[in-house]
């Protein structure tokens, strides 16, 4: 049955199926595009839909309702202390007599089996990308190979001194400097018995083994000869040489006719090397989909992904160009045979939460929980993957990998692994064909991790931190115990690096070494590639596998770092220490007596309510859930849902015990606003906030994230930014925006 009346907009119009009522564009995503090339009846689709719906969305509000029972005990406990110092003993027996500090059961190991090399033995860089934008979907997935040439000629990580600016055309003494850096990381991943690669002028195949032919006529070898594992081309003028290290690939590529092969001594053009290892192609943090319509692009777009059909037409440098999913690399082996290397990054895909609902499916009239959609809708597309009908695989070993953010404790990882089963009888396939990434960035969830992992022990792959989000949290969880620290100085206190080393620690206690990625945090200055190499390297010597890059450049330049260190020798030695301490994350981030001048104050709420405008105004009056955002400096960040969840529950938190006023507050967003819209005056689409701050929802949307900071849950941003969203696109429809 349609529902709705003949002029109401096509998004508005549902359609009925048994109690769900079924937003028209998802309605017919899936009876025209996604069910079609899987033989599932759409009649029987819908009647599973509504029963895990009908069975799930119940169990899902109780969770909920747990969070917030524990939330408002957590505050009340504050509350009757506030006259007195901390007690840290007795608010540690108070987590644990409420619930929230759970006791730890015996030692496990991890089982889960089917997992795709990329997640499970090899280390290397994560790219994170809305799968709404299907240009940055395809650019991620095409990132597993990358020219390190490209990366360093357009980077900072060249200095632009003594004549090696980027100029226009090509500059052959930047080139030069290009060429260096890349010579020195070839001598690192596959040093040679004798000389360096620099001096290198001819490479070659001979008897099953690379020869380098170095500028003083001498011949020498690999220092380790199993590092060159194929090529391209005749054997003794190869024009690929296949190098592996740590894992990881290099292609040194030979042209004598090219531009730069031409002046280089071993007529070398480029070195490609392998970079996104694999993407999460996000459903969550980095998207705005507020609503069916929205919800429907995010799922067409994986789709396209998982059929291998996703184009996108764009222009560039004045020229039509379309992008698709590239194909996968072939070399000849040293040993004469067929080598076929993926192309591509192995794909996991980011689930919404448990939180949000969203208006794509109704039941009995009401929004059903966001999660459960997602969980059904990108596993059912994920079909063409797991029969092997789309031309291009994903994974190899029949798994998909969805990433779980936001859980709460051991019995909302359970109740996620639950809907997987759920999914997995609707869709017939195997138990644990789905795959679960816990991301560690709550505090209930930080602190009890351990039974987190034991409750997924069976499809586990993933296991990460995140400064961003697990701070907000922190913030809001003591929201009532007292002024927070300034933002950055978070990263100083006890319980950031006691969390950061806790999660290496459990993870590795839990046997996820050779079973799944241990992962640290974003890098968020895309245009710094100079200050990511010489810092990220931490996140390797911290016993990360992985690591969250911004762009497929990135990517490229990061992966320089996992042929420098060895991460599964780093968590071998890990394994050695003790544990980090509970104690110590349990350790309030609190101002005390610590006193802020005027001009501290001042420039924190500058630098929060900057942040804040330049992403709500983005997200809520162009639909954008993740881009590159001026800070106040001028420096372009990464900003998703995590950064906004962050800054806005610091002012909360100041504001709830007046640490600062409201009206100065207030303010300051007004001041904010005049350099955000400076910031974005060359943008023809913006709508500037000043000096009509009344009229902009984007700038009332980010004063009621901060102003009701305290009552959103756990200090999310999303129900106030899709509701705010959603009364734009109204008010656009009526001709009112």
């Amino acid at each position: 049955m349609i529902l709705g009346t003949p002029d109401t907009q096509h998004t508005h119009i549902r359609v009925n199926h048994g109690r769900m009522e079924v937003a028209n564009p998802l309605h017919e995503l899936v009876v025209n595009e996604i069910l079609p090339g899987l033989g599932i009846p759409p009649a029987r689709f819908w009647t599973m839909l509504e029963e895990i719906l009908s069975e799930l969305a119940p169990k899902n509000n109780i969770l909920l309702l747990k969070r917030y029972k524990l939330q408002a005990e957590i505050d009340t406990w504050h509350q009757s202390r506030c006259d007195a110092p901390h007690d840290h003993a007795q608010y540690k027996k108070f987590l644990q007599k409420i619930g929230y500090l759970l006791p730890e059961g015996p030692d496990f190991t991890v089982t889960t089996e089917n997992v795709d090399d990329e997640i499970a033995h090899i280390a290397g860089p994560q790219l994170v990308v809305p799968v709404k934008n299907a240009r940055y979907a395809l650019n991620a997935s095409n990132a597993r190979w990358g020219s390190l040439y490209d990366a360093l000629y357009g980077a900072d990580v060249i200095p632009e001194t003594d004549g090696a600016e980027k100029t226009g055309g090509y500059n052959p003494t930047r080139g030069a400097r290009v060429i260096a850096y890349g010579r020195k990381l070839l001598d690192e991943a596959a040093p040679l018995i004798h000389g360096s690669h620099a001096q290198a002028t001819a490479y070659q195949i001979l008897e099953g083994a690379l020869e380098i032919t170095l500028q003083d006529g001498r011949v020498s070898q690999l220092q380790d000869p199993t590092r060159c594992i194929g090529y391209n081309g005749s054997a003794q003028a190869p024009s690929e040489v296949l190098l592996r290290n740590n894992g990881l690939h290099i292609i040194i590529q030979v042209d004598a006719t090219h531009p730069v092969g031409k002046t280089d001594l071993a007529h070398v053009k480029d070195l490609v090397i392998e970079s996104a290892i694999t993407t999460i192609q996000d459903c969550e943090d980095s998207v705005a989909a507020a609503d069916g319509a929205d919800k429907t692009e995010v799922y067409r777009n994986w789709l396209g992904l998982m059929r291998a059909t996703l184009s996108d037409t764009f222009e560039k440098n004045g020229r039509q160009v379309t992008r698709t999913l590239v194909p996968d690399l072939k070399f000849i082996s040293l040993a004469g045979e067929s080598l076929t290397l993926h192309g591509r990054s192995l794909l996991l895909v980011r689930n919404v939460g448990h939180l949000m609902t969203n208006e794509a499916v109704l039941l009995n009239g009401e929004e059903v929980p966001e999660g459960i959609l997602d969980a059904v809708f990108t596993a059912t597309i994920s079909l063409y993957d797991l029969r092997g009908i789309a031309p291009l695989r994903n994974s190899r070993t029949g798994s998909m990998y969805i990433v779980k953010p936001k859980m709460h404790g051991p019995e909302e990882v359970a109740f996620a692994c639950a809907i997987f089963d759920k999914v997995e009888d609707l869709l017939q396939l195997p138990r644990f064909s789905l795959k679960i990434g816990i991301m560690d960035e709550e505090r209930r969830t930080t602190v009890n991790l351990k039974e987190c992992i034991r409750a997924a022990k069976d499809r586990i792959i993933f296991i990460n931190t995140g400064f961003l989000d697990r701070t907000g949290d922190e913030i809001h969880t003591s929201m009532e115990a007292g002024v927070m620290v300034r933002k950055e100085a978070m990263k100083q206190e006890r319980w950031m690096k006691a969390y950061e080393n806790w999660n290496v620690d459990i993870g590795l206690a839990c046997g996820l070494q050779g079973r799944a990625q241990i992962g640290k945090g974003m890098w968020p200055k895309p245009d710094l590639m100079r200050e990511m190499v010489n810092s990220k390297q931490a996140h390797l010597l911290a016993g990360a596998s992985t690591a969250w890059v911004p762009s497929p450049t990135a990517a490229t330049i990061h992966a320089i770092h996992y042929h420098q260190v060895n991460v599964w020798l780093v968590q071998n030695q890990i394994k050695t220490r003790p544990r980090a301490s509970l104690d110590d994350i349990l350790t309030l981030p609190l101002l005390g007596d610590t006193p802020l001048t005027r001009e501290q104050v001042q420039a924190e709420l500058d630098n929060n309510c900057q942040g804040i405008l330049g992403y709500v105004v983005r997200w809520i009056d162009l639909g954008i859930g993740c881009s590159k955002v001026p800070d106040i400096n001028d420096v372009g960040l990464m900003e998703d849902r995590a950064t906004l969840r962050i800054s806005s529950q610091h002012i909360a938190n100041w504001l709830r015990h007046d640490y600062v006023r409201r009206r100065h507050v207030l303010e300051t967003f007004k001041r904010m606003a005049v350099v955000v819209d400076r910031q974005n005056a060359n943008d023809p689409v913006y709508k500037p906030m000043a000096p009509n701050f009344d009229e902009s929802v984007a700038f009332q949307a980010a004063c009621e994230l901060v102003f009701g900071g305290v009552h959103q849950p756990s200090g999310y941003t999303e129900p106030v930014l899709h509701r705010r969203r959603r009364e734009l696109k109204a008010a656009a429809k009526e001709g009112t925006a």
